[in-house]
């Protein structure tokens, strides 16, 4: 004989759905993170190898346009660098997050520092990109003329590379807002 057992469902299946959803949402933190890090290396990788030399010489003058010949470019390769340091560094984190899905301290900590690396990320892409930009269209007011007709090798890899760095930038600020929703449904 059987005896009729009376289970609330809702409370049960509430605490299942929390697990699953926070477990979703590490795995999604996990792939976002493996996509910003390819972003912040490709950027690097693609800023640090510009450079370019246009085939005529004079006697006295080479003419070549390399990244580390603009400070804001240096800045954009070795911000890239540390981010992209940074998110390998955070996957073990990530990986937890999957397994224990209910870490909160930890989830805080990659808040704060995903927020940091976003700031740095942004102030080294914006920096790039003022340059770039003016490296396409010059300043005509200052009299800057635009330096992409002669050298569009460089320009094309240094304005390529803020794709990268652009792209890292969305995925953080996905991120710590993945962390905030996790955190919420705790």
């Amino acid at each position: 004989m059987m005896k009729a057992v009376s289970i609330e469902s809702g409370e049960a299946s509430k605490a299942i759905g929390h697990h699953g959803v926070n477990r979703g949402l590490s795995i999604f933190d996990l792939i976002l993170r493996i996509v910003a890090i390819v972003g912040t290396l490709a950027g690097a990788v693609a800023m640090g190898t510009a450079e370019q030399t246009l085939p005529f010489v004079t006697q006295l003058v080479q003419f070549s346009a390399q990244y580390d010949d603009f400070e804001t470019f240096k800045l954009s390769v070795i911000v890239n660098a540390i981010v992209c340091a940074y998110l390998a560094l955070s996957l073990p984190f990530s990986i937890f997050h999957i397994m224990r899905s209910r870490a909160g301290k930890s989830r805080i900590l990659l808040i704060f520092l995903d927020a940091i690396m976003l700031v740095l990320l942004t102030s080294g892409a914006s920096a790039a990109a003022a340059i770039v930009y003016l490296a396409h269209n010059g300043n005509s007011s200052a009299n800057w003329f635009s330096i992409c007709q002669q050298y569009t090798d460089f320009c094309q890899r240094s304005a390529g590379s803020l794709i990268g760095s652009f792209g890292a930038m969305v995925c953080l600020v996905l991120l710590i807002i993945l962390s905030a929703v996790a955190i919420s449904r705790r």
